[in-house]
């Protein structure tokens, strides 16, 4: 399936730009340290190529477990109008993206939900976490829900 969602045109503001990629680089070793796990929240290291830069791009993310095990990654950007700079990196190399969890880096493949799959993972994904609700009411675009699986 494709990665296909676009921006919208209401929102929270998304930060972005040098010193937000300079905060993920911070922040990447405490996740690290901590297990994945931070004030309740799971959270992976996310491994990605640039779509334009071609340089490795390392993003901490919140992640949920899917119905079949997999892990789940929402684009939320917060109810940005505007998709996060990883979702368009996994866009770009769905299949040159590794994560670290916990002590474990795993190369894995990325692949966009849509339709019956989209809509029973989120319901899943509003019970588990109901932020996730709040930030979708904040912005008119669909907000994006990647499955990540394993290379075999």
């Amino acid at each position: 399936m494709s990665f296909d969602s676009r921006a919208g045109t209401r929102g929270a503001r998304q930060p972005n730009g040098r010193a937000w990629r300079l905060l993920n680089k911070l922040v990447a070793p405490v996740i690290r340290r901590r297990g994945g796990r931070v004030i309740g929240i799971d959270i992976l290291v996310l491994h990605t190529i640039g779509r334009r830069s071609g340089e490795v791009r390392v993003t901490p993310v919140s992640w949920l477990p899917a119905a079949d095990g997999s892990r789940l990654l929402i684009a939320s950007a917060a109810g940005a109008p505007g998709n996060p700079a990883w979702y368009y990196n996994l866009a770009a190399h769905p299949d040159q993206v590794r994560i670290e969890v916990g002590n474990k880096t795993i190369d894995v493949r990325a692949e966009q939900l849509h339709g019956a799959a989209r809509a029973e993972e989120w319901e899943r994904i509003i019970a588990i976490a109901p932020r996730f609700a709040g930030y979708q009411q904040k912005t008119d675009r669909e907000l994006p829900i990647i499955k990540l699986t394993e290379h075999d």
